[in-house]
């Protein structure tokens, strides 16, 4: 399938490495011109979404040039931790990091795409805005509210070409997928192996994702012919999910 995207301008936030790198990769392999931003990318494309000066620098950088086509908004994610020992310091960084630093930006790279009558905006959240994953308790609540912000923000720019989507991913094997089993690990006193058969029994698939298969997920979204998908939640997890 043609994604219709050959020379189409992307922003991958978080694009240098984990699940934002297999997207970016998936991205340039169907022709669209890819910018990586993180914290690790060198000169104009650094960013650091805790700051709202570094995310207007970007956006500055970005629209001088015409502005974006596509825009995936990847976040890191916070510690584990329980919701009762959360500080509410703590809540406050992580919304401006993980939800209004990414509505901010969104809200500055939308006009161009409005005007040009095509826009594909593209939210990496969790499976975890469905069902609460356990000591994730600042992803949990934070992750929710983007979800909340993408859905509104569907129906207002349906009509001028613009799709705003989620993709919630399951276990896919990623670093940030290590650290997680690890700390489980540490916490609960079992081996790794351990606590990772344990996740593999949980999904129907009996196995972590592969980044590629996520990243394609993300690709189709950002197409020509996903153009009447808008205002969605769409899982990748091998099943792990149960609700309907």
């Amino acid at each position: 399938m043609d994604l219709g995207i050959t020379g189409r301008r992307a922003l991958v936030l978080g694009g240098m490495k984990g699940l934002g790198g297999a997207v970016a990769e998936a991205l340039r392999a169907e022709g669209a011109e890819v910018i990586a931003a993180s914290r690790g990318a060198e000169g104009p494309h650094r960013v650091d979404l805790a700051d709202r000066a570094s995310v207007d620098a970007l956006a500055d950088t970005l629209l001088a040039d015409g502005g974006m086509d596509i825009l995936v908004c990847n976040t890191g994610g916070p510690a584990p931790g329980a919701a009762a020992s959360v500080a509410s310091e703590e809540w406050s960084r992580a919304f401006e990091a993980m939800a209004a630093s990414l509505f901010h930006l969104t809200s500055r790279l939308l006009p161009p795409m409005r005007e040009r009558g095509w826009g594909r905006i593209v939210t990496i959240v969790s499976s975890g805005v469905e069902q609460p994953i356990p000591n994730l308790a600042v992803s949990n609540g934070v992750r929710a509210a983007v979800v909340g912000w993408s859905k509104t923000l569907a129906s207002e720019v349906a009509a001028d070409g613009v799709t705003v989507n989620c993709v919630l991913p399951g276990r896919i094997h990623t670093e940030r997928v290590d650290q997680l089993d690890a700390a489980a690990s540490k916490r609960t006193g079992k081996e790794l192996e351990d606590v990772r058969a344990a996740s593999r029994a949980t999904i129907p698939a009996g196995r972590y994702g592969r980044p590629e298969e996520f990243a394609a997920v993300v690709a189709f979204l950002c197409s020509d012919p996903a153009s009447y998908v808008t205002g969605s939640r769409v899982r990748c997890d091998g099943g792990m999910i149960r609700s309907i």
